[in-house]
């Protein structure tokens, strides 16, 4: 039987910091678009402070992959966390100057704790073994079940303490990284070892992403990430738009990424008792479901419904597609496939945000309007991501193997 103690060590590390420093994104993700929207000239630009964050993280996922890959998960990490201390700080400092410039460049290095959180998952499969390994993923993501109930309220305590709006939130964001970076030094993961002449060199990034099962993982990965914060992004505004205040929408929010991270308790026992394409499917359906209940209207009770269906349909995609990459490539692999992997993933999903506040601010005249065309973007990537899945699982076994 083999001996998973270091392992749940590990997961026990990354659950807290998931729980504690995780706890910045929905923060940031609520107070975002707010914020830029009293700063943007352009109304149409209101939401581009939370895809510049997603763009710094689509830059970072590759250094920092590589930064691990070299120097071991903890050096990434602790990097992560005082990316984005230093981009509160500035993100502060151009609210209080009222600089959308500089907001922006704070909004960008905050990426790079995005960047390092996306391995948090990888970094439980590192000492896991295969049986544990979905289980181990799937724990660390429901750390974010804290984060998702300290985010908003911090949010909410925080956005209107300072003289200028918001800037408040920004320094308590500078708070949980210095603090929550010394929880990495209790991280008990063995660096790679330094590659040599006789070291296996592994697979090119085409022949990875070419590679049926990782191509697939990739791809719903992408959609599911990407349509999440396509939507989640959007849903601020367009609860304020629609008449109500910004603590319905911090609720709303709270609501949201509950549902993202409670299902972790058991996603994991679900990939391993039905498998992972079922799981992968599933979630595809339930983000589905999410634009459908969406469309319905804008009553409190159609956001409360899509924006959880929304969390829920992330968690099981996302998860899933994570199990199926972390079982599809070699030890040596690993810095090149996760970096490759999440370089994509957030770059799709800063292609999301970027159209996110086009199509909430510019579609039509009015934030309804906004709100139907947010999710009417959804089909094409839920067809893709369903395509793709389907295609997998109908291949003869030893194929797709």
């Amino acid at each position: 039987m083999i001996d998973d103690t270091r392992a749940k060590r590990n997961v026990a590390v990354l659950v807290a910091a998931q729980a504690f420093l995780g706890a910045q994104m929905p923060l940031i993700f609520l107070v975002g678009g707010l914020a830029g929207k009293s700063l943007a000239s352009n109304i149409c630009l209101a939401t581009l402070p939370i895809s510049m964050i997603v763009l710094g993280s689509m830059v970072a996922a590759t250094p920092v992959s590589a930064i691990m890959q070299r120097y071991g998960r903890r050096v990434g990490f602790i990097l992560g966390a005082m990316g984005s201390a230093a981009g509160g700080a500035v993100s502060a400092y151009g609210l209080a100057i009222a600089s959308f410039p500089v907001f922006l460049i704070g909004s960008f290095l905050t990426g790079i704790y995005m960047s390092a959180q996306g391995f948090y998952r990888f970094a439980a499969a590192d000492t896991a073994s295969d049986d544990y390994r979905p289980k181990a993923i799937s724990y660390v993501m429901a750390g974010g079940l804290v984060s998702a109930i300290i985010g908003p309220q911090l949010a909410t305590a925080t956005s209107m303490s300072y003289v200028v709006p918001f800037v408040g939130s920004y320094i308590a964001v500078v708070a949980l990284n210095i603090i929550g970076s010394f929880l990495f030094l209790f991280i008990d993961i063995p660096k790679p070892p330094a590659p040599t002449l006789n070291s296996p060199k592994g697979r090119t990034r085409w022949e990875l992403l070419t590679t049926p099962r990782i191509g697939v993982a990739v791809i719903c990965a992408m959609v599911s990430y990407a349509l999440m914060n396509l939507v989640m992004t959007s849903t601020p505004l367009a609860v304020v738009g629609c008449g109500y205040d910004q603590a319905q929408a911090g609720y709303i929010v709270t609501g949201h990424v509950l549902a993202m991270f409670a299902p972790s308790f058991f996603t994991g026992h679900l990939i391993a008792r039905f498998g992972v394409e079922k799981i992968m499917g599933l979630g595809i359906a339930i983000l589905a479901a999410a634009g459908v209940v969406a469309m319905q209207g804008v009553e409190l009770e159609n956001f409360y419904i899509a924006l959880i269906l929304l969390g829920l349909g992330w968690n099981f995609g996302f998860i899933g597609a994570t199990s199926m990459l972390a079982g599809a490539h070699e030890p040596h692999e690993r810095g090149r496939m996760q970096g490759l992997n999440d370089l994509l993933v957030f770059g799709g999903v800063t292609l999301a945000s970027l159209a996110s506040g086009g199509l909430m601010n510019c579609s039509g005249g009015t934030a309804i309007e906004g709100w139907t065309a947010v999710n009417m973007a959804m089909v094409p990537f839920l067809a893709l991501a369903g395509g793709s899945l389907i295609w997998l699982v109908m291949r003869p076994k030893d194929a797709a193997a």
